[in-house]
Parts: structure tokens; C-alpha cells; sequence
């Protein structure tokens, strides 16, 4: 009878006995996905009980792909399995294949800490391999990686009318390229062409994720483009094309932009001329005293300024060279050397003086001073540079992006920034996300 009873004991406590970290994998495959399409991967990490230190999310490589974790929160779960009460928390990665084939996500480790039996223990999860088909574009072969996405729209804009203009005045061009279902960073360029005649300068462009256009959600690429004209004349800006391929339509689709012509007219000069007024002069009455305070008083005002200057001088030169230090070591000036540094410098030399930048600032890390901007070109930027630094130099960063936006900081923390990791204990909020399912 004792030995039914311990036999029963042990049959309830085993599958407490067994609860270890695991992960799942989903991929959002409809079966129809194509080359440059962004393929959502969803893995979701469960622990038993609770955890202690949130997983750390791999960002790991897949050949012939580019794979990124969005900067976006975190989702806690929970869910019973076998009656045994497991915690989660679920990310969200985007995979944009470059050929058509089979990818197959690497077994990765995922590190996290957990509570066992009321203590703290160490552990991990990995991933199961998880694979997904990628098919070839509709309309045969292609010569460089296509740009998939939905709803995508290109539009233009001018400050001011094309056919107003006077030699020496600049037309700014302002084209907007917005698509849904994807990344910024992922959206091509505009090919602007050159207009003849006309002189064009560049700036450099800006992305944006999170943006919302008619009820759908997509991100945008800001390209800004600056005419001039050195003579008057009519001159064509040349149309611009923009290849892209259509998720929803399954199809290759071209936006275009009409060509726009520019009417440059002689600038006019007009000359406003003050004719000089003459005034009689009047005759000259000095009398002797006059003429003493003329002479005398120049020289008492020479004799208190010798006076004063021999005593202000020393004076003067400690407060110039205060002056020249504060402007060396401002904020300012700092700013200055760190953009000059992004523009001319290696990477490293990049990467540590965003290092010293963001401690000036207050933070204590570089993620923690971009994770304070709210600026997503900034953390696309720094994204890239630390890829490159720290994984494979498959990406490129644009020198000019970052130097543009890292002086929008936000002021010096006063105060301890909140981590944006997720809620370590999900339970109190996540009750109503609980499922069954078997056990891994």
C-alpha cells in the first residue's frame, strides 16, 4: 500500500519534475512568398513559473537573407501545459530572402533566467529548426534583389511653382516613397536622374518607420532634391520610374512620376539710388576755450584709458583664455568633433565616440542613449554600425544619416531611464492569453 502511494506522488510531481525552457517558431507563409518580401518570424520563448532575466533574442544570420529584430515591445504570455503553468515572451523578426529557394532558420540559443523551486537558475532555450519556401518572381528572371511590399505609393513635391522661377532661385523637390508590409531601411532608392541645365544637389535621405497612410501601417523614404538654375531658359526635370513588386496582386508593378518642366526667367536688378543731399556749411565760430577742450579733454581720456588698461589687461587675458576653454569643451563644440568624426573616421573610431558621447549625455551605454531619442533613423544607423562591427559587413550605413540625426538628442538624463525590456512576471497580465496545448 506505502509503495502505491509513493508511486502516485511520483506520477503527480513528474511533469513538475520536467518543466524545462523551451521555444516555438511560427513563420506567416501563405505560400506565396517571393524574393525581397519581408517573412514575419515569430518565436516565443516559456519558462516554467517565472523569469528572473528576460531572454536574450539572438540576432542570428541566414545565407542569402537579411534578418532584423524590429524595434518593437515585446509580448508577455501564459499558458498552461500539461498543468504545468509556463511564462512567455514573444518577438517578432523580419527575414527579407534575397534568391528564390528553401531557408531554414540556424538552431540557436536563446539565454534567460528562471525561477526553480523559488530560486534563480540559469538556462536556455533553442529554437527547432524551422523551415520556409521562397518561390521565384512572376515574370522570369531579374538582375538585382526586387523590393516587395503593398500599397506602395510615390509622390512628389515642390516648394514653390516650377515655372515662377528667376536665374540665382532654387526649386526643392521633395519625393516621398511609402510602402506597407515592410522596413524603411529596406526601401530603394529613387533614381533622380540629372535635368539638364540645371544644377541639383542632393540631401541626404530620411527614413521612417511606424507611419500610418489611409489605415495602413508601412514606413516611408524621404528623398529631397535642390535645383538651381546659372541662366534663364525652360528646363525638364526627366520623369522617374520606381520598379516594385506587389504582394497583393502577386505582380511587378512601376510607379511613376511625371516630368516636370522648370521655366527660368532673367533676374531683374533694380538700383535704388540716394541722391546726395549737400548742406551748407556752417562758418566755423570757435573761440580759445573751445579749442582748450578740444585738445585737453582727448588727452585726460587717453591718460584714464592707459590707466584702466594697464590694470584690466591681465584680467582680460585670464578671461579669454577661460572663454576659449568653455568653447573647446561646450557641448557645441563636442558635437562638432563627433559629427567630423562620423564623416572621416573608421568605424571603431565611429563606435567609441558615440561611446564617450552618450556618457557626456548622462547614459550609460550606447542602447540606452539611442533607446532615449525616439528617433528611428538613428537606431537604424547605430543598428548597421554595431552589424558591422560586431557580425558581417553585409550592410552599409550612411556616414551622412547619422551625422544629421545625432545631435537631436534628447537633454542629459537627470534621472534613471526605465529599461525597455519586457515585464519580467507576465502572470498579473497576461491571464487572459492562457491555452492549452501539449507539451514540446
Amino acid at each position: 500500500m506505502k509503495a502505491i502511494w509513493l508511486l502516485a506522488l511520483f506520477l503527480i510531481a513528474s511533469p513538475c519534475l520536467a518543466a524545462e525552457p523551451f521555444a516555438r517558431v511560427r513563420i506567416d507563409d501563405d505560400g506565396k512568398i517571393v524574393p525581397g518580401q519581408q517573412v514575419h518570424v515569430i518565436i516565443e520563448v516559456f519558462v516554467p513559473d517565472f523569469f528572473t532575466s528576460p531572454p536574450q533574442f539572438p540576432l542570428f544570420d541566414i545565407p542569402n537573407a537579411v534578418v532584423t529584430l524590429p524595434d518593437e515591445r515585446a509580448q508577455n504570455l501564459v499558458q498552461t501545459i500539461d498543468g504545468v503553468e509556463y511564462s512567455g515572451i514573444r518577438r517578432r523578426y523580419a527575414v527579407v530572402p534575397e534568391i528564390s529557394g528553401t531557408f531554414t532558420l540556424p538552431s540557436a540559443a536563446i539565454e534567460l533566467g528562471y525561477s526553480r523551486d523559488g530560486k534563480p537558475v540559469k538556462g536556455e532555450a533553442r529554437l527547432p529548426l524551422t523551415s520556409f519556401q521562397v518561390g521565384d518572381l512572376a515574370g522570369g528572371a531579374r538582375t538585382s534583389l526586387a523590393f516587395a511590399a503593398r500599397g506602395l505609393t510615390v509622390t512628389q513635391s515642390f516648394d514653390k511653382d516650377p515655372s515662377t522661377l528667376k536665374v540665382g532661385d532654387a526649386l526643392v523637390r521633395t519625393i516621398v516613397v511609402f510602402a506597407g508590409d515592410t522596413q524603411a531601411m529596406m526601401i530603394p532608392a529613387v533614381d533622380l536622374r540629372t535635368a539638364d541645365g540645371l544644377r541639383q544637389y542632393i540631401k541626404p535621405p530620411r527614413i521612417e518607420d511606424g507611419v500610418q497612410v489611409d489605415r495602413l501601417q508601412g514606413s516611408r523614404r524621404i528623398e529631397t532634391v535642390v535645383y538651381t538654375a546659372d541662366k534663364s531658359g525652360d528646363f525638364k526635370i526627366p520623369a522617374v520610374s520606381y520598379s516594385w513588386f506587389d504582394l497583393d496582386g502577386h505582380a511587378q508593378r512601376t510607379s511613376s512620376l511625371p516630368a516636370t518642366t522648370v521655366a527660368v526667367a532673367a533676374a531683374i536688378h533694380s538700383r535704388e539710388r540716394i541722391d546726395p543731399h549737400l548742406q551748407e556749411e556752417e562758418s566755423h565760430r570757435h573761440s580759445r576755450s573751445f579749442v582748450l577742450a578740444v585738445v585737453v579733454v582727448p588727452l585726460i581720456l587717453l591718460g584714464a584709458l592707459g590707466w584702466l588698461a594697464r590694470r584690466a589687461v591681465p584680467r582680460l587675458f585670464v578671461w579669454i583664455s577661460e572663454y576659449r576653454r568653455f568653447r573647446r569643451n561646450s557641448r557645441r563644440a563636442q558635437l562638432r568633433r563627433l559629427k567630423t568624426v562620423i564623416l572621416v573616421g573608421n568605424e571603431p573610431a565611429i563606435y567609441s565616440a558615440l561611446q564617450n558621447w552618450s556618457r557626456d549625455l548622462g547614459y550609460r551605454s550606447i542602447s540606452e542613449w539611442v533607446e532615449n531619442q525616439d528617433s528611428p533613423r538613428l537606431r537604424a544607423q547605430i543598428g548597421i554600425l554595431e552589424r558591422r562591427l560586431f557580425r558581417s559587413k553585409d550592410m552599409q550605413f550612411d556616414r551622412a544619416v547619422l551625422a544629421d540625426v545625432v545631435g537631436n538628442a534628447a537633454p542629459p538624463v537627470a534621472t534613471v531611464v526605465k529599461s525597455a525590456l519586457p515585464e519580467l512576471n507576465p502572470t498579473a497580465f497576461c491571464a487572459q492569453d492562457q491555452v492549452g496545448h501539449s507539451a514540446p
